[in-house]
């Protein structure tokens, strides 16, 4: 069986740092929001920015070795398309949203996994290149699941334009990873330093984002705002907790256990958001929009939590197939 090459290890302070430099970034936001919006368009350079970096510290071979295990890229869209709509529609409930927030979390549960998920494998020293995977095939079957699931645990069919998601996936991940994986290919041994520069690149890149999405999001009002994240919260940590136990009772190595637990948690909100805005109203929106901070927040917790934890080499691809 093939094996795929190490994960670079991230320095152990910016890990620490993260989540800290989150909510600086988080609170500059919300001061400043007007400053901060000018930003706005360089989220999709930033990611692009990660995931070339990501490319550096990878093979094609791993993505060969990741292709041989359909069971466990079955099982990761398995838990993102019937875990994560089915609990956002038992917290919905337990929570008694409203109707329209109500709508959002089941609209974000039924969405395909984000991209950020990939820089939180690669800071957590999860399976980066089984993370891009789930990721890509997820996005593909959104086409069909997320209107369906909407539908079944709301009563709407939401449509989801296919085009503009799969443009986004190749710009700011197949395209930079893929550039990526290249280089390191022809001039890998040379690119020692700049790899070991991509960390805090990585680590500067998801603040400046988070703060981006903070600026955006400060005119909801209050009282809804404190009810829907609590739901946010709920929704994610469950899902994170699923995709975490799920395949360990299977029998799947740690780096697998990682990958699903955070391909599972971190939805593509921003998908939620634009749909939720363009077919329901501003209200159905809220519960992407706070997801979209939550999520870097948790993600970025359990990445410095998980990094203090290092797998042996061997525990990378073992497990069911």
């Amino acid at each position: 069986m093939l094996r795929p090459a190490p994960i670079a290890a991230p320095a152990s302070g910016l890990i620490t740092a993260f989540p800290i430099l989150a909510l600086i970034g988080t609170g500059v936001a919300l001061a400043f929001p007007e400053y901060v919006l000018i930003l706005k368009p360089a989220i999709v350079p930033l990611l692009g920015v990660v995931m070339f970096g990501m490319g550096l510290t990878l093979r094609a071979e791993d993505f060969l070795a990741v292709l041989a295990r359909p069971g466990v890229i079955a099982l990761g869209i398995a838990l993102q398309f019937a875990f994560m709509p089915m609990l956002a529609w038992v917290v919905g409930k337990a929570m008694v949203l409203d109707v329209e927030p109500f709508i959002g979390l089941i609209l974000l549960g039924a969405c395909p996994g984000g991209t950020a998920s990939n820089v939180i494998c690669y800071l957590a020293r999860a399976n980066v290149a089984l993370s891009i995977t789930l990721t890509a095939a997820s996005t593909l079957l959104a086409v069909l699941f997320t209107p369906y699931l909407t539908f079944f645990f709301a009563g709407h069919l939401v449509p989801v334009p296919m085009g503009a998601m799969l443009l986004s996936i190749l710009k700011i991940v197949i395209a930079p990873v893929a550039a990526g994986v290249v280089l390191n290919h022809l001039l890998g041994r040379y690119l020692g330093g700049v790899r070991a520069v991509f960390p805090g690149l990585s680590v500067g890149a998801i603040v400046v984002i988070i703060a981006i999405v903070v600026a955006l999001n400060t005119h909801h009002d209050a009282f809804i705002v404190f009810f829907l994240i609590i739901a946010v919260i709920l929704h994610n940590s469950l899902g994170l907790a699923a995709g975490y136990a799920v395949p360990l009772f299977l029998g799947y190595d740690q780096r697998t256990c990682r990958t699903l637990a955070i391909e599972v948690g971190m939805q593509n909100s921003g998908l939620a958001v634009a749909l939720a805005t363009q077919f329901f109203s501003p209200a159905a929106a809220l519960p992407g929009a706070i997801f979209s901070i939550w999520h870097n927040l948790s993600g970025a917790g359990i990445a410095a939590f998980w990094a203090r934890r290092p797998v042996d080499d061997g525990d990378e691809m073992g497990g069911p197939v």
